[in-house]
């Protein structure tokens, strides 16, 4: 049985179009008129107990539109939708305590105080006796290596231990649906690398379901099996991880800080330019060019620096989408 339904889901939002000038505002005062915006259009996937998704989607695609009404934030236009056996916008208590939501760029401990002060807080709203609230900080706060840094002020916090404190926050009641929105967003290399190994460690625990949505594809290719992708409101695929990286495979991002700045005409010679900022430009290359372009460009020009790595998840999607990529994978 699934611990996420999801079907024909639907959120429309009704804006108001107001004409220019006087008599547009007077017309408008009296009597408005509506255009609807579709955030998310009939949309339905099944997510079973124990999985880890990621829900991927460049901005604007309906990604947190979507998780919002999934943890009962918004309520639907149409559609139904279940989660662990509740229908999220009635909020429930027992719902409540069944799911949990992080976003990386909002949180919930208090800045001012130690973050421990803000884990009795919801230790006492989830009514989670002492020793358990003792034993379960334990538990993760050495998962997260957080054992020293809890009786901290959060604002005196680097932001890769503020954010792994609210994790900790958010997992305190031991939810069995997680939602994660950019839980690594801004932090550095080993940050983000702790807080995967801590959601795959939760996620074998205590056969969690978890939903993930990142702008980084090192952390959905370091937790998710299965991916949900969302393209202007609506579901474009649903399947294996392994499909869709092949369709990333072909592409390259290759960074180079060269000894004094170069014109966008000579760069451009090299490969498809995406940016250049004073002495840095940013290419996008093939697999099969990536060799020889960085030669040349290595053997040709005055380089400094040269890195190569993993195009943004966002910039690959929409090129996908642009050449027509997610019709292949629907197709095979």
């Amino acid at each position: 049985m699934s611990v996420i339904t999801v079907e024909n889901l639907s959120k429309v939002y009704p804006v108001a179009v107001k004409n220019t000038g006087l008599k547009g505002a007077i017309k408008h005062f009296f009597k408005r008129s509506y255009r609807y915006v579709h955030a998310v259009n009939d949309v339905t996937f099944y997510v079973e107990p124990g999985e880890i998704v990621g829900f991927l989607g460049a901005n604007g695609a309906g990604k947190t539109t979507t998780l919002k009404m999934l943890t009962g934030l918004i309520h639907p236009s149409q559609g139904r939708v279940q989660v662990a056996g509740y229908q999220p916008f009635r909020r429930q208590h027992a719902f409540l305590r069944q799911m949990s939501l992080v976003m990386g760029q909002k949180q919930q401990l208090l800045w001012d105080l130690p973050a421990i002060d803000s884990l009795k807080i919801n230790a006492a709203i989830y009514q989670i006796p002492d020793a358990e609230f003792r034993q379960r900080v334990g538990e993760f706060s050495e998962m997260l290596a957080l054992e020293d840094k809890l009786s901290k002020p959060v604002r005196k916090l680097s932001l890769g231990e503020r954010m792994k404190a609210e994790l900790l926050a958010a997992l305190l009641h031991y939810p069995k649906v997680l939602f994660l929105d950019e839980p690594t967003l801004g932090l550095d290399v080993n940050a983000q690398a702790a807080v995967r190994e801590f959601l795959r460690d939760y996620n074998q625990r205590h056969q969690a379901t978890i939903i993930l949505t990142s702008h980084y594809m090192a952390d959905i290719t370091a937790l998710c099996k299965r991916v949900i992708l969302m393209h202007q409101g609506a579901l474009f695929y649903d399947g294996g991880l392994a499909e869709l990286v092949e369709q990333f495979a072909p592409y390259r991002e290759v960074m180079v800080e060269f000894a004094q700045a170069l014109p966008e005409e000579k760069l451009a010679q090299y490969g498809e330019l995406e940016e250049v900022e004073g002495r840095e430009a940013r290419f996008i290359l093939r697999r099969e060019d990536l060799t020889q372009t960085t030669t040349k460009l290595l053997n040709q020009l005055d380089v400094v620096d040269l890195k190569v790595s993993d195009p943004p998840i966002e910039e690959i999607i929409g090129r996908l989408l642009h050449q027509g990529g997610f019709a292949k994978i629907e197709s095979s």
